[in-house]
């Protein structure tokens, strides 16, 4: 049996058993670093498929570590799974109408609920691959918890649970069937601390010091620097402590969030720095305290080539989901369900993407029924940040993204949460799974790919992973 047959045919036999975990864990929509009950299921299934399973990776309770040895255990392999929600999307699934299942509540408004079950079938399709076939490796399925916040895997590569890996392989549902091609920015993120003091607004103002104020110019500095950074660059913000609701009280706390990308780890520490000294100006001006605490940081995501070339030429192979007409007529229904400026903007991405003539066609059947091909040495900055990007500067790593909506669908979305719960999602992670798996098989059984990919990946990183966080900042589980 060929391994692409062989692959299809564990994939068809544990679909039952993977589709109901994607609905659980799309119920659970658990916020990143509380996925106890998603975390919980993966690992009870990989369990119970014969995997070791180490809980508790890199000190967060939801991150693990799964693995699948046979034979002498070489070559490595590694597959990524995620599986946190985003807040205020419930939407229910396969609904076409924003209808929120719990009003306020999370959803998966970007898939991973998808991500984390097409891993693991693709995880089990490959220990299943090396059993039947008698071929030396290690599987790992690496629970990667929180990546909606403040990530695991940088903590993961930090604690050294890549070391040793040949190469890793990921996905991420998407519109487009295709090996990601471009890049993801570096980010880092800290919580900004006032401290002032209380005073009567109206009696004795004078006596107070408001670290309200000291916020708000530190968001006007910030404003002011904005027009003095790179192009690629982003600086976010959100206030968590606004030092209460009576106006009549000088406030004497706050607390603002923020968030700076670049594209280059480099780029990024350097213009932290310059909203560090906006932040400490800012306490200069109102006689306030400020600290602050790095939360999070995020190495830029870069392909590795090699990976690439051969992971689009099994792709193909695998080929696009097999899409039925009432999976056309229901994502053009999502399509459809977007606002008029959120449209346009769509159409006008769709032209660019596909060309005017294609239009027309695909507002009508807006689905991805192609594989498309990789453009070597072709990496643009897109202005998302993803904690994979730390992997990849610890071991060759590949992240493919595969359809599971809507052409044009909009990230981080109510559509998005109910597509990733209904039959296009279904479709979508179940083709990423053959997919992830033939890569993995393919490429463990090709040495020369293997050399080529790790010699790409020690020109670029210099073959030793160093973490963009300060050593002694640890996981903010229960503070982020």
């Amino acid at each position: 049996m060929k391994d692409l047959d062989f692959i299809e045919k564990v994939v068809k036999e544990k679909e039952a058993l993977i589709l109901e975990a994607n609905d659980k864990i799309w119920s659970y929509a658990e916020l990143p670093y509380e996925e106890v009950k998603s975390a919980a299921l993966l690992c009870d299934i990989l369990e119970r498929e014969g995997f070791s399973v180490e809980k508790g990776a890199a000190g967060i309770p939801t991150a693990f570590v799964a693995r699948f040895q046979y034979g002498d255990g070489g070559p490595v392999m590694g597959i990524l799974g995620e599986y946190d929600a985003l807040a205020i999307l419930s939407q229910e699934a396969g609904c076409t109408v924003k209808t929120p299942v719990v009003s306020g509540a999370p959803g998966h408004g970007c898939g991973h609920c998808c991500l984390g079950t097409g891993a693991l079938a693709a995880a089990l399709a490959v220990k299943e691959y090396l059993v039947a076939f008698e071929k030396a490796g290690t599987m790992i399925y690496y629970g990667c918890a929180a990546e909606e916040g403040a990530g695991a895997k940088q903590f993961m590569a930090r604690d050294g649970l890549f070391d040793g890996v040949d190469f890793v392989y990921t996905w991420h549902p998407a519109d487009r069937n295709e090996v990601q091609k471009n890049c993801s920015v570096a980010i880092m993120g800290a919580n900004f601390e006032f401290f002032g003091r209380t005073a009567h607004a109206g009696g004795s103002p004078h006596l107070g010091r408001s670290a309200l104020d000291a916020a708000e110019l530190m968001s006007v500095g910030v404003n002011y620097l904005r027009e003095h950074m790179i192009d690629k660059a982003r600086i976010h913000y959100a206030y968590v402590d606004a030092g209460g609701t009576s106006p009549n009280v000088v406030q004497d706390h706050s607390l603002v969030k923020y968030e700076v990308r670049a594209p280059k780890v480099s780029q990024m520490k350097e213009l932290f720095e310059r909203v560090v000294k906006v932040a400490k100006g800012a306490a200069m001006m109102t006689e306030t305290e400020v600290k602050y605490e790095i939360t999070m940081a995020f190495s830029d995501y870069v392909p590795n080539d090699v990976l690439a070339k051969f992971a689009t030429q099994c792709m193909m192979e695998v080929g696009a989901p097999k899409w039925e007409e009432e999976d056309y007529t229901l994502a053009r229904e999502f399509l459809n369900s977007y606002d008029p400026v959120t449209l346009q903007a769509i159409r006008a991405g769709i032209e660019a993407d596909y060309g005017q003539e294609e239009l027309a066609g695909i507002l009508e059947r807006p689905l991805d029924s192609q594989v498309h091909p990789y453009v070597e040495g072709v990496h643009e900055y897109e202005s998302g940040s993803t904690d994979v990007g730390d992997v990849g500067y610890a071991v060759p790593t590949l992240n493919l993204n595969v359809a599971t909506c809507c052409i044009g669908n909009v990230g981080h979305t109510w559509q998005m949460t109910a597509q990733a719960g209904s039959v296009l999602g279904h479709k979508g992670l179940l083709t990423a799974a053959k997919m992830l798996a033939l890569c993995t098989v393919r490429t463990m059984e090709a040495p020369e790919v293997l050399a080529a990919a790790r010699k790409e990946y020690v020109e670029r990183t210099g073959g030793v992973y160093h973490c963009p966080l300060p050593d002694d900042v640890k996981p903010p589980v229960g503070r982020y």
